[in-house]
């Protein structure tokens, strides 16, 4: 999470394989670089202008920056399934993973409007910049979009080839493909939810559960460590147990998140300041403070966080933060993180992991939600 603690490595005494969770989310950046360099010289042979312009483009930012949290619990997952020694189909479904997070976030800034995106310009913004540069006939804004989304499209088919390839070598291929397939299909349930909470101006808790939990908990933590764990055969004890944590842990992170497009620090979060608040975007974050504004009668806070308020000017924007602080929702969903958190590791402890795996995942948990490092230590 931007603005959040790096991994902090296990202690010794608690490594009990070569490889941590921190190495995998080190380690897939180079098969992803080496995944990606095979798919230009492809790209290349199709057609130069479209390697070019758009394959390249798209290459870079798979690569720049990120997290590789998704990496990270699809190895914990593995190994918590009892996996261990060659780590190269995880990875390879790591890096999979990271191609389709690409498309995911391609296509966010597309429907977000969204100008940034890891501390550039995020694609259709650049697209349209190069149509302008190159004097193109037409209008650049359509011109940026149009490329954005294919190439969104490019790195889902990227993703979907090189899961594939990683499926038909692994004895437990089916069982992979199957948690991918769920997946993809939970990723877009959520981005459409999301989608039409916005045009609705909905306020409800319950469907900000729902979009949260579609759009961001299951394909960043769950369905990554079921992956993993895929890979090692586990049980449907494990995976069970694994579902439940990954479910929580992944609320917990989305919940951050809520809290960082709110009050974050762009220089930190690599992102523009106050988007989701500008687009009146549903979160719990902003649920709950519509929710509690109106128990309490707070008629001031409501109308600010009201389904037909436009939160445009920096002074709007201000009335609305500070209508998520006096409510006390930011408060609350702090609260909701650090209890989310405590259950996802209650539940990841019921896959019977080792301690080591154990302190691997809460140090993942602790980053991913912010919340104190002292979990993992507990853990341990």
């Amino acid at each position: 999470m931007p603005g959040l603690p790096p991994m902090v490595a296990p202690p010794a005494e608690l490594v009990d394989d070569p490889l941590t969770a921190i190495d995998a989310a080190d380690a897939v950046g180079t098969v992803l670089e080496q995944v990606l360099d095979e798919r230009l010289r492809h790209s290349r042979t199709v057609d130069a202008v479209f390697a070019r312009e758009l394959a390249d483009h798209l290459a870079t930012l798979a690569v720049r920056g990120g997290k590789r949290l998704r990496t990270a619990f699809a190895y914990c997952g593995w190994r918590a399934a009892g996996g261990s020694g060659d780590a190269t189909a995880v990875l390879r479904a790591g890096a999979a993973l990271e191609l389709l997070q690409a498309c995911a976030l391609v296509h966010d800034d597309v429907m977000d409007g969204s100008a940034q995106r890891r501390g550039a310009p995020a694609l259709h913004v650049h697209f349209a910049r190069v149509h302008r540069a190159m004097g193109m006939h037409g209008q650049a804004e359509p011109f940026g979009t149009s490329a954005a989304v294919l190439a969104g499209d490019l790195a889902l088919a990227w993703a979907d080839d090189l899961l594939t390839e990683t499926a038909l070598g692994t004895p437990h291929g089916s069982r992979l493909h199957e948690e991918w397939r769920a997946m993809r299909t939970e990723m877009v349930a959520g981005q459409y939810r999301d989608l039409h909470a916005q045009a609705a101006r909905s306020s409800g808790v319950d469907e900000a559960l729902t979009i949260a939990t579609l759009k961001s908990a299951l394909y960043t933590v769950a369905r990554p460590l079921t992956l993993g764990a895929s890979l090692a055969d586990a049980d449907e004890h494990v995976l069970d147990a694994l579902r439940a944590a990954g479910r929580c842990a992944g609320l917990a992170f989305q919940l951050r998140d809520d809290l960082l497009g709110a009050f974050g620090d762009p220089a930190l979060t690599g992102k523009p300041a106050y988007d989701d608040l500008r687009s009146r975007k549903l979160t719990y974050l902003l649920a709950v403070a519509v929710r509690l504004a109106d128990a309490a009668g707070d008629h001031q806070a409501a109308t600010a966080l009201a389904p037909d308020a436009d939160p445009k000017s920096e002074k709007a924007v201000r009335q609305v933060r500070s209508a998520l602080q006096r409510t006390g929702a930011r408060d609350l969903v702090e609260a909701k993180i650090e209890e989310l958190t405590n259950m996802s590791l209650a539940h990841f402890e019921r896959a019977g992991a080792r301690p080591a795996v154990r302190h691997e995942f809460a140090a993942l948990v602790s980053r991913a939600t912010g919340v104190a490092q002292r979990r993992a230590e507990e853990v341990a």
